[in-house]
Parts: C-alpha cells; sequence; structure tokens
C-alpha cells in the first residue's frame, strides 16, 4: 500500500513559553492515539514546535485503511427459528440489521452450540477522508486549562490560530479544524523575510522554513541556542550555568535564535548575586556569567529572536531594561539591611502561617524549640540552633524576599551575616529549606539539619494533626517533598535519630492545636511510604523494600542500612534458596500458629542435622551481634547465607511434624529461632527471583 510523509500545522499567536513542550508532545501523542484507533500505521512521529506554531509530521502514513471482514453474530439458531422452522422475530431484526435476509446468513458452529452469522465486507477508507476529524478530536484532548475565543469565531484554542494545513506528500487534504480550512499557506518569521509562504511538499517543511528564517525543529533551536552561549561564554573568560527549565523557555521563545552579550554596572554588584541573577533569569530571561571563583560577571547573555544588521542597538534596548530591576534590588537590598532580622518577629505575629496551626510567629518558636530538641540528640550546638529556628521565617518580611520571592532562604543567610549573627545560623537560614527539590543538595551542617528537620516536621505534625492528610495529587502544603527531605536528611546523612522520637517532639509543641488522635502514627507511616519512591527512583526492587518493611525500622538511617544489606544479600548465589527456605519456614510458624515465646529444649533435639542447625544458630547469633550494632546488616546477611546447608539439610532429612507432640513443638521452637535470626534484617521470604 501507497505511504507518504504527512504534516499537519496550526499557524499561531505567540504560545505560552512555559506550556509550547508540553502542547506539542500532547498533540503528537494524541495523534498517535487517534491513529492508533482508526487503524491508520505510520512509521514514526516527530513534533515541532515554536512560538507561532505546533506541528506533526508522521512518516509513512498509508494512504488508506485495510480492508476489513466483520463477523457479527446473530442469534442462537434455536432462538433464530420456531418449530416449523420459521424466522423469529429477533433472527429477522437482526438480519435486518446486517441488510440481508435470514436465509443469507451462515452458522457458526461452537462447543456451546450453532449461532447465525454474517460476514460483513468493510472498505477501508481514505486516510484523507478521516484526517481532519483525527486532528480535531487530537486538539480537544490538549492540556489547556484556559482556552479564548478570538474575533467573531466560537472556536477556542489556547491562542488565536491563523493557518492550518495538512499535506500528504504533496497533496492538500481538504478539511476543516478550529473554523479554519486547510491550505498550503506557512507562516514565516514575525520580522525576516515572506510572512507568509506556500508548501509545496510535507518533506520540506523544515528545510523552507528554516530560509524564511525560522527553526521549527525545537531541539535542533534549543542546541544552536545552548552552543552559542557556551560559544559566547568562552569568548568572555566566563562560566556559564545553563539551567534546562530556562533554555526551555528560551527555545520557546525565540524562532531564530541570535545569542548577544550586554552588560550593567559594577556598582550592582554589591547586592548578593544570587538576587541579581534571580532577577536576570526569572523576569529578563537572560543568562548571567560568573568567573572562576564563582562569582557574578557584570557582562551577561541573552537570546534575541532577530539577525539584526546593528545588533547594538539590541543590546542597548536590554540594557536599558535591565538596569532599573537591578537598582530595584540594589533599593530593596539597602533597605532591609536598616532593620535586623530579630527586629522583624514580632512582623510575623500578622502572618498566619495556618488558621488551626496559628501565626508565623507560633511557627517560628515551634521550629526553634523543636530544631533545639533534635539538635541535643545528634550532638548539635542546642543554642545556636533555636537561635536560627526563630529566626527562620524572618527574612519573608524583607522587601527583597517579598519582591523576589524565590530568594527566600539565601537573603535571610546575607542578613543574617549583615546583622552579626553567628556563621552557621546565617547558614542555616538558608539550607533549612535543602533538599529543596529531588536530587538537590542537603544541609551542610547539623544545626542547618535540626532546623530543616523541625520546620518540615512541625508542617507534618501540625497538617495531619488538623486532618488535611494530601490526597491524590492535592498537597497545598508540599507535604510529600517534606516528608521525602526528612528522609534524604536522615539517611543520607546518617544521624542517628528515630521518627518515633522527633514526631513526639513535635507533636508535644502542636498537641493544644490538634485534632487528630491518630496523628503521630499516620505522620510516621506516611514518612515511611515515600522510601518506596525514592529508592525505586534508585532502581532498587519492590521486593527489597518490603521485606525490610516487614519491620517497620523508624530510624531512617537504620532503614537505609538495611536496604542496602538486603540488596547486597539477593546477589549472592545462595539467596534464592535462603528466601524460598524463609518462605518455608514462614509458612509452617503460620499454619501451626507458633508464637514468639516459643522455647527450644536442646535435650529434644534428636536427629543430627537438627542438632547441627541448632549449634549453627547460636554461633551465628554471637557472631553477628556486633555486626547488628553497627547496622552492618549486609554482612550479617552475608553471614546468614552461610546456614543454607545446615538449612538444606534439616529439611531434607527432619520431619518438623513429628508424631510426638514435643518433639514437634520444640522442632516449630528452632525455625521460630532461625526466622528470628533473619528477621533482625529483613524478612528475606519475600525477596523474588
Amino acid at each position: 500500500m501507497r505511504t507518504e510523509n504527512c504534516l499537519i500545522e496550526l499557524g499561531t499567536e505567540e504560545l505560552p513559553p512555559k506550556s509550547l513542550k508540553t502542547l506539542a508532545t500532547a498533540f503528537a501523542d494524541n495523534l498517535a492515539s487517534e491513529l492508533a484507533a482508526t487503524d491508520l500505521p505510520y512509521s514514526e512521529i516527530h513534533w515541532h514546535a515554536t512560538p507561532r506554531r505546533l506541528a506533526v509530521s508522521i512518516i509513512a502514513l498509508v494512504e488508506k485503511q485495510e480492508d476489513k471482514v466483520i463477523e457479527k453474530r446473530g442469534p442462537a439458531v434455536s432462538a433464530a427459528f420456531d418449530d416449523q422452522g420459521n424466522a423469529t422475530k429477533a433472527a429477522m431484526g437482526w438480519a435486518r440489521s446486517n441488510g440481508i435476509e435470514v436465509t443469507e446468513a451462515q452458522r457458526l458452529k461452537t462447543d456451546k452450540g450453532e449461532w447465525l452469522l454474517h460476514k460483513a465486507s468493510v472498505q477501508g477508507q481514505a486516510t484523507a477522508s478521516l484526517l481532519a476529524g483525527i486532528v480535531e478530536k487530537a486538539i480537544k484532548k490538549l492540556p489547556i486549562p484556559k482556552p479564548m475565543r478570538w474575533g467573531a469565531k466560537n472556536t477556542q484554542f489556547i491562542r488565536p490560530v491563523h493557518t492550518f494545513t495538512m499535506l500528504y506528500g504533496g497533496e492538500l487534504i481538504s478539511g476543516s479544524v478550529l473554523g479554519l480550512s486547510s491550505t498550503r499557506t506557512i507562516q514565516g518569521h514575525r520580522f525576516h523575510g515572506e510572512k507568509r509562504f506556500e508548501l509545496d511538499h510535507a518533506d520540506n517543511y523544515l528545510p523552507e522554513l528554516e530560509k524564511h528564517f525560522v527553526v521549527a525543529d525545537y531541539q535542533k533551536r534549543q542546541d544552536k541556542i545552548k552552543q552559542q552561549l557556551e560559544t559566547a561564554a568562552a569568548k568572555e573568560d566566563a562560566q556559564i550555568n545553563i539551567e534546562q527549565s530556562l533554555l526551555d523557555e528560551v527555545t520557546s521563545l525565540v524562532e531564530w535564535p541570535v545569542v548577544l552579550v550586554a552588560s550593567f554596572e559594577d556598582e550592582f554588584l554589591k547586592v548578593p548575586k544570587e538576587a541579581l541573577i534571580y532577577t536576570m533569569k526569572g523576569d529578563q530571561k537572560y543568562f548571567p556569567l560568573l568567573d572562576a571563583d564563582g562569582q557574578l560577571k557584570s557582562r551577561f547573555l541573552f537570546v534575541t529572536n532577530i539577525e539584526s544588521k546593528d545588533p547594538q542597538q539590541i543590546v542597548s534596548g536590554n540594557e536599558k531594561v535591565i538596569r532599573p530591576r537591578l537598582a530595584d534590588a540594589r533599593f530593596f537590598f539597602e533597605t532591609d539591611k536598616k532593620q535586623t532580622l530579630e527586629s522583624r518577629l514580632v512582623s510575623l505575629e500578622s502572618v498566619l502561617f495556618q488558621k488551626q496551626l496559628g501565626t508565623l510567629a507560633e511557627k517560628s518558636s515551634r521550629i526553634s524549640a523543636l530544631a533545639g530538641k533534635i539538635a541535643q540528640r545528634i550532638g548539635a550546638d542546642v543554642a545556636l540552633s533555636e537561635r536560627a529556628g526563630m529566626l527562620s521565617k524572618t527574612d519573608l518580611m524583607t522587601e527583597m524576599v517579598m519582591e523576589f520571592p524565590d530568594v527566600q532562604g539565601v537573603m535571610g543567610m546575607h542578613y543574617a551575616l549583615n546583622d552579626g549573627e553567628n556563621e552557621s545560623v546565617a547558614n542555616a537560614l538558608n539550607e533549612y529549606y535543602q533538599p529543596r527539590f529531588s536530587g538537590d543538595k542537603l544541609p551542610s551542617s547539623e544545626i542547618s539539619c535540626a532546623v530543616a528537620l523541625a520546620d518540615k516536621l512541625d508542617s507534618l505534625v501540625g497538617i495531619f494533626g488538623i486532618g488535611q492528610i494530601p490526597k491524590g495529587d492535592k498537597d497545598p502544603f508540599a507535604l510529600r517533598r517534606s516528608a521525602i527531605g526528612v528522609l534524604r536528611i536522615m539517611a543520607e546523612l546518617n544521624l542517628p535519630l528515630d521518627l518515633n522520637d522527633i514526631v513526639d517532639d513535635a507533636y508535644a509543641l502542636l498537641a493544644d492545636k490538634l485534632s487528630n488522635d491518630n496523628t503521630k502514627e499516620q505522620v510516621i507511616d506516611f514518612i515511611l511510604a515515600r522510601f518506596r519512591t525514592w529508592y525505586q527512583e534508585q532502581g532498587i526492587e519492590i521486593d527489597v523494600i518490603q521485606a525490610v518493611m516487614v519491620n517497620r525500622p523508624t530510624n531512617p538511617a537504620d532503614f537505609d542500612a538495611r536496604v542496602k544489606g538486603v540488596a547486597q544479600f539477593k546477589t549472592l548465589e545462595s539467596a534464592q534458596s535462603l528466601a524460598a527456605a524463609n518462605k518455608r519456614v514462614a509458612n509452617i510458624l503460620d499454619k501451626n500458629a507458633v508464637t514468639s515465646s516459643a522455647t527450644l529444649n536442646s535435650a529434644l533435639l534428636v536427629e543430627p542435622q537438627e542438632l547441627a542447625l541448632a549449634e549453627q544458630i547460636e554461633q551465628i547469633d554471637a557472631k553477628i551481634a556486633p555486626l547488628l550494632s553497627q547496622s552492618d546488616y549486609g554482612q550479617v546477611l552475608v553471614t546468614l547465607s552461610s546456614l543454607k546447608e545446615h538449612i538444606d539439610a534439616f529439611f531434607d532429612n527432619v520431619m518438623v511434624m513429628a508424631d510426638d507432640e514435643k518433639i514437634k513443638e520444640n522442632r516449630l521452637a528452632l525455625l521460630m529461632k532461625l526466622r528470628a535470626l533473619f528477621l533482625q534484617c529483613a524478612d528475606v521470604s519475600l525477596l523474588s527471583h
């Protein structure tokens, strides 16, 4: 069957840059889904996107559907004819619906009886006749939260659409979408070349657009921007940190990228670099340059959409734009320094954290007290931890943070240093927000850890305590992120903390405000449940996590050591048989309702194999005791793996369910002791292979 490459393009007004990539990929995915549902196979599908277009290239799309034979089963023969052999109403109705007479029906014989059958030949429809409907369905499924109308039309889309093109090879496919008929007209660059041109063939879409100053291939355009940025930075003898989110946004803002260099006055460098970088990146989409020491330079890069004959005019324009923003940052910084963070504590009383949990002033007091308790548990300076906790929210009341919210924390650090606060306190004001996102770095000091844990636990216990537990995708207080942060800090930094203890501490500080009696248990379960996602992202298999979760270790550092030990154990040759043996032991004990209080009587051990196993259990129990105290669970399980031959010999030669009741109970007690050995690490019976 003939195939051709197909192009579908919507020419629009400027699309929202932060949504462009999502819209483009969703458009391609939706089209792929609809083509599959319509039985129109193809080889590949590629999306293209610029600020003024969404497009999809479908490679080797068939020209029509395959012809089909559809079998339509009718009523059973016994119900299709009466005693005289005449067709019943059921049979006649079924035949009429298929456009045949009952006598024309075929028969289908099965094990369950005989049925009337009609085989209908259905001719495949031409792709050209189906494509507009497929595109329309794909558009309706796009993630557009707020569609808009334009002109006198009733059609809706995320932005006004001016052109619509469907080409099958060199053939223009007719059809209408969003009130527009398909044409060959393609929008060029807004300022360069022809504003519109006619496209002769789907294969020429990308090269023809480049002739009209549009790089429609999103990845190619992004690569071009990145290469220009790196080249320009090298010429400036500077370092550049190209964040993917900013690169995506800039790629979505231009069609013909050109990177230029601009500058600002050195006097602005007296302002903390974080504030300047935030306003350059967040407000203006500029790329700051850093020197070899990581300090901000007074030069920056930006991406323009025009290849100008006089680029200095564009540079000057951007310098005029950035100057007032930097001046604002400088003004806020100088104004904020006139007031200490401590003096801002009173202003926190006017800001509500949560109606039932009180103001930010109350939250700060709780963080301070809890940070002190945590500091005491981990050997950190209690007074400094309490001080950092008390000041932790004060920078939210500064002009700088009110104007640039993303610099909260880091500005607290700068203002604390300006106030003469202890350096550890100042660093904690910045680091207690960490980790802010997946893969983010952790607090660098024990004081910072104490405040970070206190802030997160206060939110977790408080919100759970008033019954506002996260459900589905609703998590307004970002409690899942807080829970993962708690786990990462405690596990990765190997802090000697138990969730039971610190959740108790947090609960005690909030108790008079809480109404949920199950708060503590629910918070701990919620935090431990985050382990599953965290470990699976690291490639650790679910059965390993479940094997550890059985014991519900509430010390995250200990939990982490167990998981790594079990993961290491699972790679051993003996792991599979030991897991199977543990499963067998567990099943026997469950069926016989053996309790942990069952005691082993050495005098009742009669078979050589059970004597040997009992002796080995005693020896290994002594060997692993110091390993358990060091949380060296990997070595514990390696040591336990030496029991394999003795366990196998026991099951091969010893009848557990002996006729003598005392011997049977003693052997069950031996198995209980064996299982208890392994359970000190994890339930390895849950491991699969």
